[in-house]
């Protein structure tokens, strides 16, 4: 991949887009006064020249260029379009078509960040003063919604460019940049060096790594799961850096189900992992099984035991292991190959004498490296699989099914995460003595997340033993159970990329997550009102309507396409418990959506909690000048009964130490329901809406209305703030 040294534009007419895509590729930027086309000048003197031309180079190597071929074509046509803006007489027509467009996206293109949001977003500062009346309008909400949030995620890069670049009446002559030390006193989020976009910060560009001795065109990529539990966010991070990788190097992605333990497998799985791959967006040329390859595996451990670089073993299992860290030979090493080709068969046919046997490599015993000593290639195993039923008694292990197959399918590059580098020797040596094609590993961190258990022996057992209601369960790391209690796909994929491929251990925290989760629904979620059910207060009005009367108000203030929702005025109103004893005797307060109000008399029992409020409505005082802004509900028949629930961790502990038994750290309440009641409107809900409830934070509906006396189910969805752990 060629290095880029810097972008050159031309001084007195810089192109803001072109700017934009460098600043966010993180390229040194220069101007020029011999008035020549942007160009693009690389280390080893290469130049590139043209604005859309270097667009779109720089969108392909920070893979800003859409996930795949069809998005890449869609990309092209943005580019093209955006000039509409720029013609006076088109403006505003523009403007109403990504209006329109935006309705119910993020993004311009796909799921995430493109060269064609830039573009566009540059093409709409370019106009200067007449975006910035329109913005202020709120005529097109969509297109102002998305170009705020590009604006916000990207602050510290665009915001540097329309100061530098942009003047009130559009493109103008840049204005002096400040000084390093200037920079770092008014913005203390950059960095010492000075650099507005530092790499893993939130908002920077995808990570950019090169896989070794990779072709463009020729490079094959494999995700492989094991079919023995639902996607989790940790192979969700393997996924995606082999869509990213195999999207860069213009090659392909095959989706392989690595079923070689009927014990554990089940079609199940396989059902959903498909389920879930497809929830992440990953595109995939083909799904293969290893168990597709099970005659040529036999065939390979034959020719081996053959060529004196296999024998069958029948040492006790724990012994093994000892000999094994010890560095101790096996008394079967030297048996002869008549003698290990009939124990090898007793095996295939799952005889008595062959269940006490397995199949073994002979690497080297001495090998400081353990993975080395002579690791199992086969075992016997009588349950049926999943896919072929009783067909095979044995079955090959992951250490030796997984080299072979990877080179059958033409795999260039095996993705792997930096847990098993200590077997990357024995992988290639296994490779080397099967006579195939090398394979590139190539190593990434695995996703370590706080107070998370990612393995699926563990997660099972939360499953079998009833701590969780199933795989999709809102308190597993699972994608099913995280998108259900709230995660959109968008946070997840832009969450994991932000990672990059790192080989560094990383433990992280699930607050990062839920925060880029929050930037994505907040600006679109409607609005809601709740009250909790236990110890609500009555607020009488008294001089409130005699009769209830109906408005049409937004259900979200600055998001038109959230729709409308009905509220109900009435005399008799509820609040919460807890506000009703904020309040004060002759305070005056802000009933939200209605006006203010004046507290007259506070009722209490002889405990000394609120029982009653009685008010009169002040609906010509200033909401400015309130200390308390309430939510209420009117009294009516019409409210929904709510179930609103929030989650905890399953363990108390940020991270197990090895050898420590998580069931010794289990948190002994997860899950905590509040009983309450919410506006009539909610009925309208689907499941797997997200909503605010004012005041209470963000949700999701996972069981909708039904009838009156079957509460609506609202999953609390966390905000990026710490919670306390249950003790």
């Amino acid at each position: 991949m060629l290095e880029i040294k810097q972008l050159s534009f031309p001084a007195d007419s810089p192109l803001l887009s072109v700017i934009a895509a460098a600043k966010l590729a993180d390229i040194p930027i220069t101007t020029d006064t011999s008035g020549a086309a942007p160009t693009l000048i690389f280390s080893n003197g290469l130049k590139l020249r043209g604005a859309y031309v270097l667009l779109r180079y720089i969108a392909r190597v920070t893979n800003l260029y859409g996930q795949n071929a069809y998005e890449s074509g869609q990309v092209d046509e943005w580019l093209e379009y955006a000039p509409t803006f720029l013609s006076g007489s088109e403006f505003e027509t523009a403007s109403n078509y990504v209006d329109k467009y935006l309705e119910k996206r993020t993004f311009l293109v796909g799921d995430c960040l493109s060269i064609a949001d830039i573009e566009i977003w540059s093409a709409l500062v370019g106009t200067g003063q007449r975006w910035e009346s329109l913005r202020k309008s709120k005529k097109y909400h969509n297109l102002a919604r998305w170009f705020n949030s590009i604006s916000a995620e990207y602050s510290d890069s665009l915001n540097e460019i329309t100061a530098t670049y942009v003047g009130k009446r559009g493109l103008g002559k840049p204005v002096a940049p400040k000084s390093k030390e200037q920079q770092g006193v008014n913005n203390p989020s950059k960095g010492a060096n000075g650099d507005v976009f530092e790499k893993g910060k939130t908002g920077s560009h995808p990570f950019q790594l090169d896989l070794p001795d990779a072709e463009i065109g020729k490079v094959c990529l494999r995700f492989a799961p094991e079919p023995s539990g639902y996607l989790h966010i940790g192979h969700s991070k393997a996924a995606l850096l082999n869509q990213y990788f195999a999207q860069r190097y213009q090659g392909q992605l095959i989706v392989r189900f690595d079923d070689t333990n009927p014990a554990k497998e089940s079609n199940e799985f396989v059902d959903n992992l498909l389920k879930d791959i497809e929830t992440l967006g990953i595109k995939y040329e083909a799904v293969t099984y290893t168990s597709d390859y099970f005659p040529d595996l036999m065939e390979m451990a034959e020719t081996m035991i053959r060529q004196g670089k296999a024998y069958v073993d029948d040492t006790p299992r724990e012994q093994m292991q000892k000999e094994r860290m010890d560095g101790i030979e096996s008394k079967c090493r030297n048996n002869s190959v008549e003698e290990n080709m009939k124990l090898w068969k007793e095996m295939i046919v799952g005889s008595e004498r062959g269940l006490e046997c397995c199949l073994r490599g002979k690497l080297d015993m001495q090998d400081p490296n353990k993975s080395l000593r002579d690791p199992v290639y086969y075992r016997c195993n009588p349950l049926p699989h999943h896919r072929i039923g009783y067909k095979y008694k044995i079955y090959p292990t992951y250490d030796f099914a997984c080299p072979f197959v990877d080179a059958r399918e033409g795999i260039s590059h095996a993705l792997r995460s930096s847990e098993y580098h200590d077997r990357n020797a024995q992988y290639y040596r296994i490779q080397e003595d099967m006579g195939m094609r090398k394979v590139h590993i190539y190593e990434f961190s695995r996703l370590n997340m706080v107070y998370t258990l990612l393995s699926k022996r563990k997660l099972l057992w939360f499953v079998q033993n009833g701590k969780v209601d199933g795989w999709d369960d809102p308190r597993f790391p699972t994608v099913q159970g995280i998108v259900r209690r709230g995660l959109k796909v968008e946070a997840l994929i832009q969450f994991i990329l932000e990672q990059g491929a790192s080989k560094n251990l990383n433990l992280m925290e699930w607050d990062k997550l839920w925060t880029i989760n929050k930037k994505i629904i907040d600006p679109v979620c409607p609005r809601h009102t709740a009250v909790i059910e236990e110890r609500r207060v009555l607020v009488t009005l008294t001089n409130g309507p005699d009769e209830p009367f109906v408005r049409i108000i937004p259900r979200h203030k600055k998001y038109e396409g959230a729709g409308e929702k009905a509220t109900t005025f009435t005399k008799r109103i509820w609040l919460d418990h807890d506000d009703a004893k904020s309040a004060s005797e002759d305070e005056e307060v802000t009933l939200m959506d209605w006006g203010n109000a004046i507290v007259k008399e506070i009722s209490k029992d002889q405990d000394g909690n609120v029982t009653q409020l009685t008010g009169v409505l002040h609906l010509e005082g200033s909401v400015k000048t309130t200390k308390l802004k309430l939510t209420w509900l009117p009294e009516t028949s019409e409210l929904v009964n709510l179930t609103l629930v929030g989650f905890d961790y399953l363990i108390t502990k940020k991270k197990l130490e090895e050898g420590e038994d998580f069931i010794d750290v289990l948190n002994p309440c997860t899950r905590f329901e509040t009983a309450a009641l919410g506006d009539s409107n909610m009925r309208n809900l689907k499941r797997g809406e997200v909503l605010q409830l004012e005041r209470k934070g963000y949700f999701i509906c996972d069981v909708p209305f039904t009838r009156p006396s079957k509460p609506i189910v609202l999953f609390a969805i966390p905000d990026g703030r710490q919670q306390a752990v249950s003790k």
